[in-house]
């Protein structure tokens, strides 16, 4: 006999004007997944959820090192890079995170897959 399905709460974070967000704003919609959205410029996000991310996938997986904000950063900001000063840029820099960060349950995804969202959504 199973127990009760357990109904988890989708967020989707990241930054609305994003080509990569409208991918999963797109999916998310067409098969009829209610999520929220919350911005990461948004007071306080970054700072309160970057520790558990980091601790579900770490802050190498978090860090996007392949946008404009990256390349602008201080060559001195972007070398020997912990956790610690990862974390310190990411909160100062929310842009630097990899969008979307989808929280579904205790599943973590980075980035949009749609092979992966199908895979964990259903």
């Amino acid at each position: 006999m199973s127990g009760p399905s357990v109904q988890h709460h989708c967020r989707l974070y990241g930054i609305r004007n994003c080509d990569t967000m409208k991918k999963a704003f797109s999916w998310m919609e067409s098969h009829g997944i209610d999520y929220e959205f919350i911005d990461y410029k948004k007071t306080g996000v970054v700072a309160a959820r970057l520790p558990d991310w980091c601790r579900m996938v770490g802050w190498e997986s978090l860090l996007n090192r392949r946008g404009l904000t990256w390349r602008r950063l201080a060559e001195a900001e972007r070398e020997a890079l912990d956790e610690a000063s990862a974390c310190a840029l990411m909160t100062r820099h929310p842009t630097l995170i990899r969008r979307p960060v989808l929280e579904w349950g205790e599943t973590l995804l980075m980035g949009f897959d749609a092979d992966r969202y199908r895979e964990v959504l259903g």
